[in-house]
């Protein structure tokens, strides 16, 4: 499902129905369909598109973002760039050989992994030159418009050609730009748009993704129109005050600007919006003198009746449109949504939504959708939000970049705070090719541009001005920090700045009194330390814990030292394992609760991503953790003949949610923590053990209740109570036998939540959950279909790793398959996959347009089989 907005299209019609002249209003429409892609450049280009060949061209874009004079002042130099004779530009050129895609793409995902590229950014080849074209007809009534190309995302240095002229470009990867084509457009005619991406390798420390991995947009509109994220509304109590920046492609002009406020109805969970009930008092218009070829700003004030404050609980939503008019026609039309509520990071009492504190249990998060790879997906997202409110989770960090724009509609639609980051590095990089080869150029064009796109999110608590940037230790760092606050400041004075901060000294240094809030990077023990020295800052973890796991694997002795748990490219799932730089959950829960002043933590991370498989990135140091001599003899030959040694893990193994979306331990742990009114209680490990008959096998207990018993078969094995500074309880010296496993827990005394884990005997069938019947027919929405392999009295077998084929009947297509190992190195878009610890994913998808039933089986060697069957519907049911 896209998020095309179809209220605009509502309120035209309305007006045309009540007999008001509608001149020829902004349009926004997909550009997602039709394109046709190529990897690398065609041989007569011969080196000439680097971007520092063409860098005086691209320049000039995005100067309405930049203060610097000079950049501001640039123009393109006179003539043709080198590049516009290549044949890919060419308007002649025949693509009908080239594949044909649907954006969002990503063409790294695609595969295959290979064991000689690197872990860290996944073992995917992501990187290198690729090309997308696309016909576009713009009908002779387009005559005098304005014409736009609006990209959400491009990895990375894009370039566009339209009709073999160059029209500009954007390099940085994350960022959200516009290209003006109309100077290059014909109307009543054929149009050619050629974008080529250019990945360096050796410029990301994670899976960053290839190709135009977000939603493309093409935005017509009359000379006269409000400018691109041009409306910026605040809230005071009961009234909207909205700033609107028009601009004007003709002469000299008078206008009036107008605005009301509608409620906004969320549908489907977050994934659209319908306008509602009028809710402001009549206002007088704005009177505006446009220059030409110019621009101008607008400022209103809207009294709304008795607005509902957005809230986490409770995301209620408005709408600003906003309508440019000459003597009563209508130019232009804009709604844009906001909400009504007050924000306060208190240094003593943490963070305050409406008045009232809010702990920020929150998450960090990469921009993969796992199997999916970088493209973005509105259903998908949505499911990763379900499944983090579940956990107790409110907060999201979009580490380190700025976010896919859907990101923001779900969290504003869905209840969510978010801490909106923008940068890895500045002028030091931390990657031979990374954004520090930039940054002088495009950083205040990058992040201006991020600020007026997102700043009428409510959900948008922070602005990070960078994660643990190198420029902490340097004599430019805090001058930069300044620079990047100021300008947050300038754009959006009504949220305060932050930055992820992994070096101790930067809490005391300049560095930090350049942040408005100050965030510890792993420094727990930090808290208490840096509130005495600097009172009146407030303080939060900005990325804590990096505990890290595999879902479903378990190896003892247990140990209660972070550096151990680590054993056949698997790290164990009693979530008391971390690398040298962090910490077991414990130990950060710990550090708020004794300084509860501190507003609250993002971890390391919500869910699993591609690459960064820490802590096996290939470093000789993990060698003698395996358990299989047989395996470390081979490191051991590797490290010994080439200096290094392979490992097959391919995505990370920190989050709470693994790449799939099923459930760590540790998901019930912070469940716990976050929800403790939530009655729960969750067992750990499994009881599925015929090798351990006799020996001791440890059981652990995450609860929201403050005790708990634990029974074997019927037989207990005492009652225990959470002592302060407590988050789990344990029974170390549980000698293993088969049969049942059930826990009690109490709260105040009283029986509060059970669980309970059997010994599963031989896996013997299959079983399938869909996360919903229903797939709209529109290529975008997608079923999530969770497979399970149980015995023959269907209890779930913990330890399965059975062949799974999978096959479809019906308007319906396998998009990918997983199963969360981080070693797994078959390409998603396989039919079959082994199951990992008796679990695996499909992930589905109707045809688009096509409707009617899709049967979904699965089968396994020895196994029963098993189907399930959605619905595929249109699109706008």
């Amino acid at each position: 499902m896209n998020l095309i907005s179809t209220r605009r299209i509502f309120s035209i019609l309305t007006l045309l129905c009540a007999g008001v002249a509608v001149a020829a209003p902004s349009e926004r429409v997909s550009l997602d369909a039709d394109w046709r892609f190529q990897k690398g450049d065609p041989s007569d280009a011969k080196g000439q598109l680097a971007y520092a060949k063409i860098k005086d061209w691209m320049l000039p874009c995005g100067r309405e973002f930049t203060t610097n004079q000079d950049l501001r002042a640039k123009e393109r130099p006179s003539g043709s760039p080198v590049g516009e004779d290549i044949s890919y530009v060419k308007t002649d050129f025949d693509d009908t050989a080239w594949r044909r895609v649907e954006l969002p793409h990503d063409w790294g995902v695609e595969g295959p992994f290979k064991q000689e590229y690197s872990g860290e950014t996944a073992k995917l080849p992501w990187w290198g030159v690729a090309w997308y074209r696309r016909h576009l007809n713009l009908p002779a009534s387009d005559q005098g418009r304005q014409i736009f190309l609006d990209v959400d995302g491009a990895m990375s240095y894009a370039t566009v050609w339209v009709n073999g002229q160059f029209a500009g470009g954007w390099p940085y990867g994350y960022a959200s730009w516009r290209i003006d084509l109309t100077p290059f457009a014909k109307f009543g005619a054929d149009n050619v748009i050629a974008i080529r991406l250019d990945n360096p390798p050796d410029s990301s420390r994670w899976y960053p993704g290839g190709g135009i991995y977000r939603n493309v947009w093409l935005v017509k509109s009359g000379p006269v129109r409000i400018g691109h994220w041009g409306t910026y509304i605040t809230t005071d109590h009961d009234t909207a005050n909205l700033k609107v920046s028009v601009d004007n492609a003709g002469p000299a002009d008078d206008l009036t600007v107008r605005a009301e406020i509608f409620e906004l109805t969320t549908l489907d969970g977050g994934l659209r919006t319908r306008l509602g009930h009028k809710v402001s008092s009549a206002t007088a218009p704005a009177a505006l003198s446009l220059p030409a070829a110019g621009s101008a700003e607008a400022s209103l004030s809207i009294v709304t009746h008795h607005p509902h404050l957005w809230s986490v609980e409770h995301p209620n939503l408005y709408a600003a449109v906003t309508t440019l008019e000459r003597h009563g026609e209508i130019l232009d039309r804009q709604e844009t949504d906001f909400g009504f509520r007050t924000i306060e990071f208190s240094a003593t009492n943490g963070f305050l939504l409406n008045g009232e504190r809010v702990p920020l249990n929150g998450v960090c998060d990469h921009h993969d959708l796992g199997p999916l790879g970088a493209a973005i997906n509105l259903r998908a997202l949505q499911r990763q939000l379900e499944i983090l409110r579940e956990m107790g989770c409110n907060a999201i960090r979009t580490s380190h970049n700025p976010p896919a724009p859907e990101l923001l509609d779900l969290a504003d639609r869905m209840g969510f705070v978010v801490m909106d980051e923008i940068f890895d590095t500045w002028e030091a990089g931390k990657k031979k090719n990374d954004y520090h080869l930039i940054f002088a150029d495009w950083h205040e064009k990058d992040w201006r541009a991020q600020l007026r796109r997102d700043r009428n999110h409510p959900c948008v608590i922070l602005w990070s001005i960078g994660n643990e940037i190198p420029d902490q230790n340097t004599a430019r760092g805090p001058v930069l920090a300044r620079e990047m606050s100021d300008i947050a400041h300038q754009e959006d004075p009504t949220r305060p700045t932050t930055s992820a901060c992994n070096e101790t000294k930067s809490g005391y240094n300049d560095f930090g009194r350049a942040l408005d809030v100050f965030g510890y990077n792993y420094k727990p023990f930090e808290y208490g330390k840096r509130h005495a020295a600097f009172p009146n800052q407030p303080i939060f973890g900005s990325e804590t814990a990096s505990c890290i796991s595999s879902r479903g694997e378990y190896f003892f002795p247990i140990s209660n030292n972070k550096a151990d748990g680590e054993a056949d490219f698997q790290v164990n799932s009693y979530d008391l394992t971390a690398p040298p730089w962090a910490t077991p959950p414990s130990w950060e829960f710990k550090g708020q609760d004794e300084f509860p002043y501190v507003a609250g933590e993002f971890v390391w991370t919500g869910f699993d991503y591609l690459g960064e498989p820490t802590p096996y990135g290939g470093d000789a140091h993990s060698m003698l953790t395996f358990t299989d001599p047989a395996v470390r003899e081979r490191m051991a030959a590797e490290l010994k003949d080439t200096g290094r040694i392979l490992v097959p893990s391919r995505s990370s193994y920190f989050g709470i949610i693994d790449l799939d979306g099923f459930k760590k331990d540790r998901f019930y742990l912070y469940q716990a923590r976050w929800r403790p009114e939530h009655k729960m209680a969750h067992l750990l490990p499994h009881w599925s053990w015929p090798e351990r008959m006799g020996q001791v096998t440890p059981v652990h207990v995450y609860t929201s209740g403050d005790e708990a018993e634990l029974f074997l078969n019927g037989k207990s094995l005492g009652r225990k109570h959470k002592g302060q500074y407590e988050y789990r309880l344990r029974w170390d010296d549980v000698v293993y036998q088969p049969g049942v496993l059930k826990v009690v827990a109490y709260k105040n005394g009283k029986a509060w939540a059970t669980d309970k884990v059997e010994t599963a005997g031989p896996a013997a069938r299959l079983d399938m959950q869909t996360d919903h019947r229903r797939l709209h027919a529109d290529g975008h929405d997608l079923c999530f279909v969770t497979v399970r392999v149980t015995d023959s009295e269907k209890r779930f077998a913990p330890r399965a790793h059975d062949r799974i084929r999978f096959s479809v009947e019906g308007p319906g297509e396998i998009v990918a398959t997983d199963n969360g190992d981080p070693t797994n190195l078959e390409i998603f878009s396989n039919h079959e996959r082994n199951a990992f610890n008796g679990l695996c994913l499909v992930i589905l998808r109707a045809q688009p347009g096509a409707t009617g039933a899709i049967k979904l089986r699965a089968e396994a060697d020895g196994l029963a089989p098993s189907s399930v069957t959605v619905r595929s519907v249109p699109a706008n049911k």
